[in-house]
């Protein structure tokens, strides 16, 4: 009788044994699979069964990946939003300087434009500084008499009269301007042709148009030029334009206050006349023009004098009887035709036409 125990497990094939089975079995299906592509099902049933086992297998590292994407992401994009806001400050404060000098280019062209037809020797000037005292209107500008500037030129902008130059240094001068209390102006009323003189008020920047009478021909929105009888602002230059017009009964004149045309508070360019305007003809040769011309219109030739030089004194119309003559005297009214040359009358071209005819 065998008294040997039972194997406590039961182990079957060597594990040698087992490889190598499961080597030709591998082989086999390798073969199968490539010759005939009987397991492709079989595969793809087993992937549909296992394809919930691999997310869930994946879904740590899934939820790892998401959140560091997040907060790298919230980092980026704090970082783009702030360069960003940097670029757009910046595109920004260019634009705004570009806008700045499109603006000045387009006012220093109209400048050229005025000095153009003003003055083409105009000498162009840039605002430095405005006076300190706030009792009077006054700017500084970067041109002196090393630029032939000299005290008494007038200077305008685009539209109109802006002031005159009352101190020059070597690199800079001082301009005054027309608001100021100590300013005057010839002007002209555009409309009727009135002429007056306006003053700076000094404090609010308007101008006054004193010693008009309250029936005065002049209205609210009236236009004032230059008149050039001064001979320091070119005529015909705006200066300003009446906005009240005070006719009180109780005073003798009306109380008329004037808005600048031009300014110093828009732009920083200014032009400064030097050629100064032509002088108004005094009034002996505006009369002599004026007889001439209308002598030439009437066809009457110009008054002739008819006393030489060194001739003798004319005989008075209505006047006392000559004295008796002594004997053998030439009478005096043939000593005056002997001596007196015959004088004809210098002829016209109304005069020649009339004798042709």
């Amino acid at each position: 009788m065998d008294h040997t125990p039972p194997p406590f497990f039961n182990r079957g094939p060597s594990p040698f044994v087992r490889i190598v089975l499961f080597i030709l079995f591998s082989i086999l299906f390798m073969v199968v699979d490539a010759r005939q592509h009987y397991l492709d099902v079989i595969r793809q049933g087993v992937g549909v069964a296992l394809r919930p086992l691999r997310q869930l297998a994946d879904l740590p590292s899934v939820i790892a990946e998401g959140l560091d994407d997040f907060f790298t992401t919230q980092a980026t994009l704090r970082r783009e939003n702030e360069a960003m806001r940097q670029a757009r400050l910046r595109d920004s404060i260019r634009l705004q300087r570009y806008q700045a000098l499109e603006a000045e280019n387009a006012y220093l062209r109209k400048l050229a434009d005025t000095r153009g037809r003003v003055d083409p020797r105009g000498i162009v000037v840039e605002i430095l500084s405005t006076g300190q005292d706030p009792f009077s209107r006054k700017v500084l500008v970067d041109k002196g008499s090393a630029q032939k500037i000299t005290p008494g030129l007038a200077v305008v902008d685009t539209v109109g009269v802006v002031g005159q130059v009352t101190r020059v240094d070597m690199l800079s001068s001082e301009v005054t301007l027309i608001t100021d209390k100590d300013q005057a102006v010839p002007v002209e009323v555009v409309r009727n042709g009135l002429r007056a003189v306006v003053f700076g008020n000094g404090r609010d920047g308007t101008l006054n148009l004193p010693f008009f009478s309250t029936n005065a021909d002049i209205a609210v929105g009236d236009v004032l030029v230059t008149s050039g009888i001064d001979g320091v602002y070119p005529a015909g230059l705006p200066v300003a334009v009446v906005a009240t017009v005070d006719r009180n009964s109780g005073t003798s004149f009306a109380k008329i206050t004037c808005k600048p045309s031009a300014g110093v508070h828009h732009h920083k360019q200014l032009l400064v006349l030097t050629t100064p305007p032509a002088p108004p003809p005094s009034a002996a040769q505006a009369a002599s023009s004026s007889a001439v011309t209308a002598a030439g219109v009437m066809g009457v030739p110009p008054a002739a004098e008819t006393k030489p030089a060194g001739g003798p004194p004319e005989a008075k119309v209505g006047g006392s009887a000559p004295a008796a003559a002594a004997p053998g005297a030439i009478p005096a009214s043939k000593a005056t035709e002997a001596k007196t040359p015959s004088l004809k009358p210098t002829p016209t071209p109304a005069t020649v036409e009339k004798g042709k005819n």
